[in-house]
């Protein structure tokens, strides 16, 4: 997620050190008169859901999304709450900000971010799209709008290989009946492709025909990879036909011209069309408990997009859906373990937690063609005869017109050792995160090695010197874990304790997917657990 991190000051590098800070506030207007003019549509008032529904999820990412649908094909009223906005598209309108100019809108309340050149951004306090949660030795990135993590990753679905699966899931979860039915059921609905070559030749994939040849400088042999995007919306980018998004290294803070093919296109989209769901923006939920009859009891807050709480209520519901993402839904459940108020929940709640072992690598002073570098992923390579098995993705570095000579790469390196755990704050009512500082140590020094390797391979040279480490750790785009199948859940996220309440996302994986990305898995999990439990519980 943190590509920007090494690509603000590209092209300008010496700026990086002497303007330490660059602001976007400049409008002569408040900053909610400035929102309300360019995207009225997020400040609509968004109507009380129901007081009682059957089903309740709680996120409308991959998983509330497919929970979601499944529910409604199953002709089961549900609510979906969301505490993020629900964002238009346009293909045309500049609706979003690029990753380059971050504004208000790009950031989950947050008034100022500092990358890893040094360079910070400062701007107004808004519900934006990418939450950044930063603990002592993390930092965390989640998305934070109707369709969650689908619509701030980079689009890449890639399926694991089956022995590093296995392993990570042990028999909880049979590899052969996710291959033929569970991952195939997703690349069905998400329409998986890879990037067409008629796009790989334009110059906004310049980037990626060098990291492929200097991959195969290296003795390695790139293989193409599937992606969420739509690719004709893509094509039209290409010729000016609409914004451009996609082809200028937006994706971290969406797409709003439609590119990316997130679920709001799709599995949300089919769910709220079929009459059985609403989905309910700007409602943060603050905590879950259970009354006496065994009704779910979900504590709201209603926020308008500046962070203003308009209102606040409690919501039940028969069966209740955590579907907030590996951080949302271990806070919210070791919060109701420790406050009392689901006392039943095991002591594996708040454990297993990982990175998927994520890191960025770039190399620099090397051939780069095009003057803007494309989002979406064109290849991968991996090489398991280090320390730790690695992939790592052709990603994109620089959005702004000036050809550095950059290339990066997102590392994901199979760990299975370093997991850490949530610990409950009574004094604050919040949870810490206790990821040891050197956590990701084995997972930069595997990611150091691959792109070392190809650096002398390519001439080029790791990292940019004096300016750019060649690898960083201090962030995670994938949070996996802290409800994690077969201990805190049962095989199918049925959480040990209590009937009715299942977890859907990724706080069920211990930490990794194998060293690819995580949605895929994420996705074909929840059509599995989706599937039993209807059948099974409903």
């Amino acid at each position: 997620m943190k590509r920007r991190s090494f690509l603000k000051a590209a092209g300008t590098a010496s700026a990086a050190t002497v303007l330490p800070v660059i602001t976007s506030k400049t409008s002569a207007h408040t900053p909610e008169e400035k929102y309300r003019s360019c995207i009225p549509e997020v400040f609509d008032p968004v109507a009380k859901p129901p007081a009682y529904t059957p089903a309740l999820v709680i996120g409308s990412g991959f998983g509330g999304a497919i929970s979601a649908y499944r529910l409604a094909q199953a002709g089961i009223e549900t609510t979906v709450l969301e505490r993020g906005l629900r964002w238009p598209m346009d293909h045309s309108r500049d609706i979003h900000s690029g990753d380059f100019a971050p504004d208000g809108r790009a950031y989950w309340h947050r008034t100022e971010i500092t990358h890893l050149t040094g360079l910070s951004f400062s701007f107004d306090k808004f519900a934006g799209i990418l939450d950044v949660t930063d603990y002592e030795h993390i930092s965390v990135w989640r998305g934070a709008c109707v369709g969650g993590g689908s619509k701030v990753f980079t689009g890449v679905m890639i399926q694991p290989e089956r022995k590093y699966f296995e392993e990570i899931f042990a028999d909880n979860v049979d590899y052969e009946e996710m291959r033929d039915t569970f991952y195939p059921r997703v690349k069905e609905m998400l329409n998986l492709s890879p990037l067409p070559d008629y796009l790989y030749r334009k110059s906004a994939w310049g980037h990626s025909r060098v990291w492929d040849d200097q991959a195969r400088a290296a003795g390695y042999s790139p293989e193409p990879i599937d992606g969420i995007w739509n690719w004709d919306v893509v094509r039209k980018e290409s010729y000016f036909w609409n914004r451009r998004s996609a082809t200028v290294g937006e994706s971290n803070h969406g797409n709003a011209n439609g590119a990316k093919f997130d679920v709001t296109q799709n599995y949300l989209k089919y769910a709220e069309e079929s009459g059985f769901t609403k989905v309910y923006s700007g409602t943060q939920v603050k905590g879950i408990s259970q009354d006496a009859n065994g009704i779910y009891l979900v504590e709201v807050e209603q926020m308008d997009p500046m962070g203003e709480v308009l209102d606040t209520y409690t919501l039940s519901c028969g069966r209740l859906f955590m579907a907030a993402g590996s951080i949302g839904t271990t806070e919210l459940l070791l919060r109701a373990r420790e406050r009392g108020d689901l006392p039943n929940l095991n002591e594996h709640v708040g454990e297993g937690w990982g990175t998927n072992g994520d890191a960025a690598a770039i190399r620099s002073l090397a051939p780069s063609w095009g003057l803007t570098q494309a989002a979406p992923s064109a290849s991968k390579i991996h090489d398991a005869s280090f320390n730790m098995p690695v992939t790592l993705e052709n990603w994109y570095a620089i959005q702004v017109p000036v050809n550095a000579g950059i290339i990066a790469s997102l590392s994901m390196v199979y760990d299975t050792k370093n997991r850490a755990k949530f610990e409950y704050n009574a004094e604050t009512d919040s949870c810490d995160l206790l990821w040891p500082k050197n956590g990701n140590d084995e997972a930069i020094e595997a990611t150091r090695a691959i792109n070392t390797k190809i650096a002398d391979a390519s001439l080029g040279v790791p990292g940019m010197p004096g300016l750019i480490d060649d690898v960083q750790a201090s962030f995670t785009a994938h949070p996996l874990g802290g409800v994690v199948l077969g201990k805190a859940t049962d095989a199918y996220g049925r959480v040990h304790g209590y009937d009715g309440l299942y977890v859907m996302d990724g706080a069920m994986v211990n930490g990794s997917t194998g060293a690819v990305n995580p949605a895929l898995t994420i996705s074909a999990l929840a059509e599995r657990n989706i599937e039993k439990i209807i059948q099974q519980d409903m």
